[in-house]
């Protein structure tokens, strides 16, 4: 059965770091065949698990609105076409949403997109997708529901902030997740009460809070993928612990 994680938060807030943890976490402890989705515009989880990306399905998505080959359904070339967008790698795949809509009604396309990804999903046993701070593809429907959503803020009240609004959007958008969670990120010290405070009044379950680790921060300035991390680093071992929670059951 597929277990599927939502990673989300504001821009900057760690968000693709935690989610290139998690997989490599399931990949470590082999917890089945493992796909990761960058749902984010941005486009660069591929740069922090260390492979490469060569199409979207912002890309097919806009294709398909002028080029279908004759002799196929507009269905059946999106599932070719998704299926050839998968960057298949030894321990994992990574498909990309991309680009968001231009202009124009992609209503009729995002149905179809979100009937084979939705086939695809269920080929894996492990899902974790990197989402954007809007969660366009969490409300747009146009991927899976989900088992686990995180809200992910750095130690500033803007990102709790953003974090209490894609809560309450979720909420607004009826999103099917069987459980959302809080983490805060770069954590230096305790967290002041007023912070508890307002965390416990979000009434969302705080997972984690990961500590501001200079080894990141060396790794991401050097341009070197986050998955080479050691196990022992400060931020490893703390999102160790958050796959345990989440996958490990």
């Amino acid at each position: 059965m597929t277990v599927t994680i939502a990673v989300a938060g504001k821009g900057g807030t760690g968000k693709t770091t935690l989610s290139a943890l998690l997989i490599r976490y399931a990949v470590q402890n082999r917890l089945g065949k493992v796909l990761a989705i960058d749902a984010d515009p941005s486009s660069n989880l591929h740069l922090v698990l260390g492979t490469s990306l060569t199409k979207t399905v912002g890309d097919i998505r806009e294709d398909a609105r002028e080029q279908v080959p004759s002799g196929m359904s507009r269905q059946e070339w999106l599932d070719y076409e998704i299926r050839t967008a998968i960057e298949e790698g030894d321990a994992f795949d990574l498909l990309a949403m991309g680009r968001p809509e231009g202009q124009g009604c992609y209503c009729a396309a995002n149905h179809m997109l979100r009937t084979i990804i939705d086939r695809i999903c269920k080929a894996y046993d492990v899902v974790v997708m990197d989402n954007e701070a809007g969660m366009e593809h969490l409300s747009r429907r146009t991927t899976r529901d989900v088992d686990h959503l995180i809200l992910v803020s750095d130690a500033s009240l803007r990102g709790l902030a953003a974090a209490e609004a894609m809560y309450a959007l979720s909420k607004e958008l009826e999103i099917n997740v069987r459980q959302t969670y809080l983490v805060i990120n770069r954590v230096t010290g305790d967290l002041p009460d007023a912070w508890r405070e307002r965390i416990e009044r979000l009434n969302v379950p705080l997972l984690a809070q990961i500590p501001y680790d200079p080894q990141l921060v060396e790794f991401d300035g050097n341009g070197r993928p986050l998955v080479e991390l050691p196990n022992d680093a400060l931020v490893s071992r703390a999102v160790e612990q958050v796959a345990r929670t989440l996958l490990n059951k």
